[in-house]
């Protein structure tokens, strides 16, 4: 459990830092310049990740609370809407433009509907802590940004695109979700 939980510690000061500790950020590109910067981020965020999976595995499975049975066939759509929003923060959409942080609402949606079914400790940690880490980084964006200012109006095909792709990583996800989770979608 310990490498989970440092692994989420990890992914969430990195990607905290901007929000609640711009001085550190700014002084590391200063110091090294913006793309060794870039990739000391992607590095130590890969690492992280690595933490979470290794400790994700060796996590020793205590039920803390039992799932109701209709939680499993919702998860898959809280999926499907957490890719979408996910996918559609990085794109040109008019989700854009209903939503200030669609990314990060995607990833809560996520580990909402992970956390709906199910109800062992690795589960509370891991999707636990992405929700945390998601509504602290909403704040601290907000708080950093100040008031929003919506992006311009874009043709609905681009909203249609972005779908078409979520629907599609959703699907690529359901059918890899086994061999790099260890669980099935669905029992």
């Amino acid at each position: 459990m310990m490498g989970l939980i440092l692994g989420l510690m990890l992914f969430s000061v990195l990607h905290l830092i901007p929000f609640f500790a711009p001085n550190i950020r700014a002084a590391t590109i200063e110091k090294f310049g913006p793309n060794p910067y870039k990739g000391l981020f992607a590095l130590a965020t890969i690492g992280s990740f690595y933490l979470l999976v290794m400790g994700w595995q060796a996590a020793e499975l205590i039920e803390v609370y039992a799932p109701p049975a209709w939680a499993r066939h919702a998860t898959p759509l809280f999926a499907l809407v957490g890719i979408i929003l996910f996918i559609a923060s990085n794109a040109p959409t008019n989700i854009r433009r209903t939503l200030r942080h669609p990314q990060l609402v995607g990833v809560s949606i996520w580990a909402i509907g992970h956390l709906l079914s199910n109800g062992e400790s690795r589960s509370l940690v891991l999707f636990g802590g992405m929700f945390a880490y998601c509504m602290v980084a909403i704040w601290g964006s907000n708080k950093r940004d100040g008031n929003w200012v919506k992006p311009a109006i874009v043709p609905r095909s681009r909203d249609i695109i972005t779908l078409v792709i979520g629907v599609a990583a959703t699907a690529a996800a359901f059918y890899f979700h086994e061999s790099f989770t260890g669980m099935p979608v669905m029992p």
